[in-house]
């Protein structure tokens, strides 16, 4: 591997961001001592946790010495007071100073936020001392909006966070096309969106695992793109690592993409990844392997 190719591999998988539910929390607590200090954990919304099972989450991540960031899922919150209450508390006891706005994935909201803009405009998120607000960046599409509904909402929401004194953030799906991803990014950069961009990336998994993920998060998984990520269709019952995936897109990254960081999501546990971005980091050094080619 080139000596400058490495030098930006190796800065680019340490500025790492993981994606820990409420009930992984044990785990993380394990694995700390191997994660730098203020690093950034996504809390996801999941439907077999409430609201105090997402604070106690932020309140470790935040005693850890990381930095929280749970997920607000407008279509899940039941009113206005509800999501006060939730901001007021991951503020005052968790120290909560980002988080990321998602739709949700229920058809009808139950309560009046349709989606993540009708939470911005609330002006609950400034008021409770959010200084980051992130929202969703979709590389492979929507299933319900166009391509140019999808840029103009996304454009829209970042104006309007930075309209409110906030900075926003971009978290991307994960997805296996490197190249993908890159296209996505080109357009996102043309058309002057220039805030920060984790990208999703699938920590290692048995391959069962991914494709299972894959179903339930909508993300692409053809034969075609499973060979670009490194998996043969004809070999489900091993693992899979993003290393040709994050060496693609690395590969791919130049100065005019912005600020880009890996945003990993630990399908096959928190110790798994954390192990594989050290053996990353390891042969990025240059112990040994090159990047993965056509």
């Amino acid at each position: 591997m080139p000596a400058g190719l490495s030098l930006r591999a190796d800065a680019f998988i340490n500025a790492f961001s993981l994606e820990v539910s409420a009930k992984a929390m044990p785990a993380l607590r394990a694995e700390a001592a191997r994660i730098p200090r203020g690093t950034i954990i996504s809390i996801p919304w999941l439907a077999s946790e409430d609201d105090d099972a997402r604070l106690a989450a932020a309140c470790a991540v935040r005693e850890l010495g990381f930095e929280p960031m749970p997920h607000l899922s407008a279509r899940r919150i039941g009113s206005h007071a509800a999501l006060e209450r939730f901001l007021e508390r991951a503020a005052g006891e968790a120290g909560v100073a980002r988080c990321l706005l998602i739709a949700g994935d229920l058809a009808t909201p139950i309560g009046p936020f349709a989606d993540s803009a009708s939470i911005i405009e609330t002006g609950l998120l400034e008021r409770h001392g959010i200084k980051v607000a992130a929202i969703g960046g979709h590389p492979e599409g929507h299933p319900v909006m166009s391509s140019d509904e999808r840029w103009q909402a996304l454009q829209h929401k970042c104006q309007r966070i930075e309209a409110r004194g906030m900075a926003p953030l971009i978290v991307t799906q994960f997805a296996f096309d490197a190249d993908t991803v890159l296209t996505w990014l080109d357009a996102l950069r043309t058309r002057g969106i220039t805030v920060p961009v984790l990208v999703g990336v699938p920590g290692p998994a048995s391959i069962t695992r991914l494709l299972r993920y894959a179903a339930m998060c909508g993300v692409g998984a053809s034969a075609s793109m499973l060979a670009r990520y490194g998996i043969s269709i004809g070999r489900l019952l091993g693992t899979a690592g993003p290393e040709v995936f994050v060496d693609r897109l690395v590969k791919g990254l130049t100065s005019a993409h912005g600020q880009v960081s890996p945003h990993l999501f630990p399908f096959g546990g928190v110790a798994p990844s954390l192990e594989w971005i050290e053996q990353y980091r390891q042969r990025v050094r240059g112990a040994r392997g090159v990047i993965h080619e056509d």
